[in-house]
C-alpha cells in the first residue's frame, strides 16, 4: 500500500507503511523539562516543549498506520567512558557539566530520571528505544541493523533540535540511502532563525536532504 503527503514547494512525498518508520528524536526530560539540563543550564525550553503535542500527533497517527517507530535518547554510561573530552568541554562552555548532578538526576546519563522520555511520549510497547551517546541516531547504535532487518526504505523524522540532532541523524540517513520526510513543526530549536536555516538547508540544491511538511499534512495523508 502506497501513501502520499502533500510537502513544502510542491512537492510530494510517496510511501508503503510497511516500508517505513518514524525517528522520534531525543524528546527527553533533559531537553523539555524546565529542571532538566538544558532548563537548569538557563536555557529557553518552551521553544522545545511547544512540539511535544505535534509530535504525539505524528506518533499516535503513525502507530494507527502500523508505521515501525524508534525514539532516540542521547546520554551516557554512568562511569562516562564514552563521552568525548571535546563533547564533555563543548557542553561546560554552554554551562552544562555530563555527569553532574542535578534536580533529575546526574545530566545526560543513562538511567537517570532526566535522560528517560517525557511523559506523552513514553514508548508503546515493541518500539525501539535507541540510546545514543552522540548527536546522530546511527552513530555507535544498532539503529541502521535494525531498519534493515525490518526492510525499511523511508524515514519520517520529528525531535529536537532540528539543527542538531535531528539534522545530524537526517544526514547520516540520506548517506546511508534512505529517503527521508522532515516534519517542520514536529522539530523545534531555540531559536527562530535556526529553524529557518536548516529547513533551507535541507531543501537546498535541488532538496538535498529529502521532503518537508507539517503535521497536519501527515496525519492526514496517515488517517
Amino acid at each position: 500500500m502506497s501513501l502520499t503527503v502533500d510537502c513544502r514547494h510542491g512537492r510530494t512525498f510517496a510511501f508503503d507503511p510497511g516500508r517505513t518508520a518514524l525517528l522520534v528524536i531525543d524528546m527527553q526530560r533533559e531537553f523539555l523539562d524546565p529542571q532538566g539540563a538544558i532548563g537548569a543550564a538557563g536555557g529557553d525550553i518552551l521553544p522545545l516543549a511547544a512540539v511535544i503535542p505535534n509530535v504525539k500527533r505524528v506518533v499516535e497517527a503513525a502507530r494507527g498506520a502500523g508505521i515501525a517507530i524508534a525514539h532516540t535518547r542521547e546520554g551516557h554510561a554512568p562511569d562516562l567512558a564514552d563521552v568525548p573530552p571535546a563533547k564533555r568541554l563543548q557542553y561546560l562552555e554552554s554551562g552544562i557539566e555530563i555527569g553532574a548532578e542535578g534536580p533529575l538526576g546526574r545530566f545526560f546519563v543513562r538511567g537517570e530520571r532526566g535522560h528517560d522520555f517525557v511523559d506523552e511520549l513514553a514508548p508503546a510497547p515493541g518500539e525501539w528505544v535507541i540510546d545514543k551517546p552522540g548527536f546522530g541516531a546511527f552513530y555507535a547504535t544498532d539503529l541502521e541493523h535494525r531498519l534493515r532487518q525490518r526492510g525499511i526504505r523511508d524515514l519520517i523524522l520529528t525531535g529536537v533540535t532540528t539543527q542538531c540532532c535531528v539534522h545530524t541523524t537526517l544526514r547520516e540517513a540520506v548517506d546511508r540511502g534512505f529517503r527521508c520526510l522532515t516534519v517542520a513543526d514536529a522539530c523545534a530549536t531555540q531559536s527562530e532563525v535556526l529553524q529557518a536555516a536548516t529547513l533551507a538547508i535541507i531543501a537546498s540544491e535541488g532538496h538535498l536532504f529529502g521532503w518537508i511538511t507539517d503535521t497536519d499534512r501527515l496525519t492526514a495523508a496517515l488517517a
